[in-house]
């Protein structure tokens, strides 16, 4: 085994320089994290919990949680206490994740909590999709934020105070069974799908390990056989994870962010001769009012007259030509900054170029 080790040590010391790793590219299939969620109650809290008379799902789990302490509260008693709030529990369950280990929870209120600064939180069992439980969460809160108010309502509030977190909260109960050992073949899934780079993941393992030891099953799965000693599997998994392959050059692609007015340009993207021009139309609008006033003879009442000045101004921007035959990024930029535009004119100018056929990419607007 050890001399194997060497040997993939070897081969990866060849390897193409200046690429990505397959660690980089795809992630093996079946190791990813579970969610978990809960509800639990936080208590503790200096006066800014849950109101009770208004939450009411948080005065039965009060209840329920008394009483399976053998603390009855009559029906005619209303526990107002503002000192508990009812919380949502969420957590990310690792892959391989054993039971005894310790993961991160996040809490959030779920009635109307104003702050969860100071607060516990009871123990809550954490269930999968399944339903089965697979964590305990428990311990106190780290909130970030924080909140005051005065006795005349007057209040401010920095960040969130309704959230908190508890580093190592959560004790995992159950493992996630993964077909990690259970499988013949070991499948790659690549982060981004695409053909080429399929491809060339699976020529890079073909050309170290031999031909036939991966085979591409479509744009995203590359299957590879593996060993089935678990030991020798983790290493061979290491092994694959260390090879660098070069990715295939993505698709041409404009990305335009309608909220916030962004555009980026891939490095693909190429325009064909277009001509342009561009220009903004400025509408200012005033008001100008007057009185009025009759003379003093005339039987008349003195009345407001609203008056407004219009002037418009309209930009006086020359065509010019944008790009040669295969213009790449550069000349794209340089002619945009040339006419000036603002993000907002830019992505007009592209939808346009897009709508005429001589931008070669794909327009995507978010």
């Amino acid at each position: 085994m050890n001399r194997l080790i060497l040997t993939f040590a070897l081969i990866l010391s060849s390897a193409v320089a200046h690429a990505d790793r397959i660690k980089d590219m795809a992630s093996v299939a079946g190791v990813r994290s579970n969610q978990l969620i809960g509800y639990g109650l936080v208590v503790g809290l200096n006066g800014t919990g849950d109101g009770i008379n208004k939450t009411k799902f948080t005065e039965q789990s009060l209840r329920a949680m008394l009483s399976h302490y053998g603390v009855q509260i009559p029906p005619n008693v209303n526990p107002s206490s503002k000192n508990i709030a009812a919380v949502i529990v969420h957590a990310d369950l690792p892959a391989f994740a054993k039971p005894g280990q310790s993961i991160d929870v996040t809490v959030s209120s779920l009635g109307d909590a104003k702050s969860l600064r100071g607060g516990s939180l009871l123990m809550t069992p954490l269930k999968g999709v399944d339903g089965e439980i697979y964590a305990l969460a428990q311990g106190n809160l780290i909130v970030g934020g924080f909140g005051a108010e005065t006795q005349d309502g007057s209040s401010i509030t920095v960040n969130i105070p309704s959230a908190g977190r508890i580093p190592g909260g959560g004790m995992v109960e159950r493992e996630v069974a993964t077909p990690f050992q259970d499988t013949q073949n070991i499948f790659l899934n690549l982060h981004q799908a695409d053909f080429t780079s399929a491809k060339r993941v699976t020529d890079a393992i073909n050309d170290l390990l031999g031909s036939g030891t991966a085979n591409a099953l479509d744009a995203v799965t590359v299957a590879v056989g593996a060993p089935l000693d678990p030991s020798q599997r983790v290493d061979f998994v290491s092994f694959l994870e260390n090879i660098e392959v070069k990715p295939a050059q993505p698709v041409a692609k404009v990305i335009v962010n309608s909220r916030t007015g962004t555009v980026v340009i891939g490095s693909n993207v190429q325009v064909s001769p277009a001509a342009v021009s561009h220009g903004n139309l400025t509408v200012a609008i005033r008001a100008n009012n007057g009185v009025s006033q009759p003379n003093a003879l005339a039987e008349g009442d003195t009345t407001p007259v609203s008056n407004a000045d219009i002037a418009i101004n309209q930009e006086k921007n020359r065509m010019f030509i944008l790009g040669n035959e295969g213009a790449a990024l550069n000349d794209i930029v340089t002619a945009v900054n040339r006419v000036g535009a603002a993000p907002g004119d830019l992505v007009a100018i592209l939808e346009a170029l897009k709508q005429a056929g001589a931008l070669r990419a794909e327009l995507v607007v978010i």
